[in-house]
């Protein structure tokens, strides 16, 4: 079969659906990815991809940029002539669902979170949802990665009665093994994601300065990148020593190796954290809100502690539960946490559910 995916970042596809895509091809099928133009495009073409340079500016509601998006898909699907069409994130799904409409095309999508534009009730919410009615209406399969979008977008009548759930990207277990756990005096956090509000920055920063306070045997490391409103904040706060910041990186697992929690205190729409995925997959303790992407990833008490969304109180409590807990009880923990994943996110179940998605269409 000629298979055309279209997702909005390489990168990101090549950290959580690289396995998805060498599994098309080692099945027989062809397979042609559109993304905008990134050097590690070559990873895909070296198994086999064929990648097609495609503009899209994720952020913005630009109509006219938009309208250029759809032309592109067309022109795109007219000269592929694809048997299938794989899609991930907004633009891609709803876009592309609407050229796969026009054109007969079985359209399998992947809703990998909803974002704040459709969760959020306001006119913007009002486009978005006639956008995703218009666009993905004669889907042929749709991907969910927790059940509350799922049942968000059916509450809505915004998808097709023909949804899924999936644990979300999954995780590489041989990537992510289970590391040694630190066995040192020094207990150390890290908050690993773009630094933004929504993210839960300001309840770890508020966590970090009284934790410091109380317990000057802690570090609270952040990984990530900065936006505008945040960089002198940080650069404050890490000259003090109150946090410890390190940037960006093409590589979290050195960092995870190096500290005894994961703090991810999101409110943001996740599909399902990765972050927490990876993390687990180490063999770290997490500490995460009870939202929808992260709470299906903790037992609490068991693998990590949930907190409230946007509750630094609450977030500091369970930090200092984490830290009168034993080396061994902390150690456990993690030890859970990989368990968990190994039952339950194995990115080798993503594999499964797409090729069997695949053959469906093609039989």
């Amino acid at each position: 079969m000629r298979i055309l995916l279209l997702a909005n970042n390489v990168a990101g596809l090549i950290s959580f659906r690289f396995e998805v895509v060498k599994a098309i091809i080692e099945q027989g099928h062809f397979i042609t990815i559109s993304a905008p133009f990134d050097k590690r495009m070559n990873e895909l073409e070296a198994i086999g991809a064929k990648c097609v340079t495609t503009e899209i500016d994720r952020r913005s509601t630009n109509p006219v940029k938009d309208f250029m998006l759809i032309c592109h898909y067309v022109n795109l699907i007219r000269k592929e002539k694809p048997d299938v069409v794989l899609s991930y994130t907004i633009k891609p799904n709803v876009y592309g669902g609407m050229v796969c409409r026009l054109y007969g095309i079985p359209q399998i999508v992947n809703i990998t979170g909803l974002g704040t534009a459709v969760e959020k009730t306001s006119r913007i919410q009002k486009i978005v949802f006639l956008l995703y009615k218009i666009g993905l209406r004669k889907s042929r399969r749709i991907f969910f990665q927790n059940e509350e979008n799922k049942r968000f977008c059916e509450m809505h009548n915004l998808t097709p009665d023909c949804g899924s759930i999936i644990p979300g990207s999954g995780v590489n277990l041989i990537r992510f093994q289970l590391m040694d756990y630190p066995n040192d005096d020094t207990v150390k956090f890290i908050f690993i994601s773009r630094i933004m509000k929504q993210k839960g920055i300001e309840q770890y920063l508020d966590t970090a300065i009284a934790i410091r306070e109380e317990y000057p045997n802690t570090e609270f490391h952040i990984l990530g990148y900065c936006e505008d409103a945040y960089q002198e904040k940080l650069k404050k706060l890490n000259n003090n020593k109150t946090i410890i910041y390190h940037g960006m990186t093409s590589d979290v697992r050195p960092f995870i190796a190096n500290v005894h929690c994961i703090v991810h205190p999101t409110y943001y729409p996740e599909g399902m954290s990765n972050v927490l995925l990876e993390s687990c997959a180490s063999g770290r303790p997490v500490i995460t809100t009870n939202r929808s992407g992260c709470k299906e990833i903790v037992d609490d008490g068991v693998n990590g502690f949930i907190v409230e969304q946007q509750n630094s109180e609450d977030l500091i409590g369970k930090v200092r539960k984490f830290l009168d807990l034993s080396f061994e009880e902390k150690k456990n923990m993690g030890i859970a946490a990989r368990k968990k994943v190994e039952k339950q996110f194995d990115r080798n179940i993503i594999v499964k559910a797409y090729l069997e998605a695949i053959d469906s269409i093609g039989s």
